[in-house]
């Protein structure tokens, strides 16, 4: 498409004026959109790395793509909750059906902990567990769909490897509706979960505040991706109940340890169309709620390594991915290991974000807006990287 084409051009523009090949040894590839079914009421914001073709690239074995200890070390993040009593919710539409095995293939490759199966409900674990129910809290799963699988594992596997200790609830919807994600986020909140991330968005739309009271519950933090077709809004990150998670290039020295990070040409970012402006939010050049608030790695030339069993375009192996969706998990791990999702989380950045906790992201753009910060990263308060990425976790 030639919103996808602009993504692609940007991002290789990028790489070129900045001479990333040379600097840090990353060679530009071309990447395409994970979920493609136009007929969805809903899409996923994960983009996966492709060959010359356009095609899906899948490897037997990790090639490219970061791991847990590049992202924690990026981050500041030591990959611990202060308890193990923390759940993340992941909501995501279709069936995996190989994520636990799957999971467990990541963790290995990685030396992490794996995860086992919970033995009973979630919140009660006395050890970090993994589960997955359908939208009713049952095992009815619906129909494997290979895009959503893919990004099932993206979500998945990143959560845990920034948060090695947390439980992990992986919540399947029905189908890509916001009836049936909404009825997940649902399920997930009174099973247990504290963190909810959610790498999912479509166009605004008139209609779109009546679903936010899904959103506002005290003591839970909703994180969404904000996209990943440029400068323009999505929902649900336009929820001013929610975290809206924006997107970067991050680049690190060779040494592993953080170097930059500029705003990804593919992130969501904008002026909202129909929802009120929170009242911590302050800037100036937008009456309504403000796209995004905070930001991670979204490149898909600098994202995660993935595994995935399910065949996505004939291949399975090892990807990777990203968009948005990557950036989503990074910060629910990271609101989960700061041990703080008190009040309405979504409002903490704000009033405890600090030079010191947040990596300020003044560099690089997500479209045209006629030089506006809403579409250009700025020092300060911007659209596609909100207030910045995480240095630590004291600004969640």
């Amino acid at each position: 498409s030639a919103v996808g084409d602009t993504v692609v051009q940007n991002d290789r523009d990028t790489f070129a004026r900045l001479n990333l090949d040379e600097r840090i040894g990353t060679r530009f590839r071309a990447h395409r959109p994970v979920c493609t079914d136009s007929s969805e009421e809903v899409h996923c914001n994960s983009r996966v790395i492709t060959d010359g073709r356009l095609q899906p690239l899948a490897s037997p074995r990790v090639v490219f793509g970061m791991g847990p200890q590049q992202f924690l070390s990026a981050y500041g993040l030591s990959g611990q909750a202060p308890t193990s009593t923390d759940v993340i919710a992941i909501v995501d539409a279709y069936n995996h059906p190989n994520i636990q095995s799957d999971l467990d293939t990541y963790s290995a490759t990685f030396g992490i902990p794996k995860l086992p199966a919970c033995s009973g409900p979630i919140a009660s674990s006395a050890v970090p567990c993994f589960k997955k129910v359908d939208q009713r809290g049952g095992t009815r799963y619906p129909r494997t769909d290979s895009g959503w699988a893919l990004e099932i594992s993206l979500d998945v596997e990143v959560a845990h490897a920034l948060c090695q200790n947390c439980s992990i609830l992986l919540v399947e919807a029905d189908s890509a509706s916001y009836s049936n994600l909404m009825a997940a986020v649902d399920r997930a909140v009174s099973l247990g979960a504290n963190v909810v991330s959610n790498s999912y968005g479509g166009s605004e739309f008139s209609g779109e505040t009546s679903y936010d009271s899904h959103f506002n519950h005290p003591g839970v933090a909703f994180v969404v991706s904000s996209g990943d077709s440029g400068y323009g809004t999505e929902y649900p990150a336009a929820s001013r109940y929610v975290t809206a998670v924006g997107g970067t290039t991050l680049i690190l020295n060779n040494d592993g340890s953080y170097n930059q990070e500029l705003a990804w040409g593919g992130a969501g970012s904008g002026c909202s169309l129909f929802q009120q402006k929170p009242t911590w939010q302050k800037d100036g050049g937008c009456g309504k709620r403000t796209i995004a608030d905070v930001s991670a790695d979204a490149n898909p030339n600098t994202g995660a390594a993935i595994y995935d069993s399910v065949r996505y375009a004939g291949q399975s192996g090892w990807w990777e991915v990203g968009g948005t969706s990557l950036s989503s998990p990074i910060i629910a791990a990271t609101y989960a290991i700061s041990g703080n999702v008190s009040g309405n989380a979504n409002q903490l950045p704000y009033t405890l974000g600090n030079s010191s906790n947040l990596h300020d992201v003044a560099s690089g753009s997500n479209g045209s807006c006629g030089g506006s910060y809403l579409c250009t990263s700025v020092s300060g308060f911007d659209g596609p990287t909100g207030l910045g990425s995480p240095s630590g976790p004291g600004a969640f």
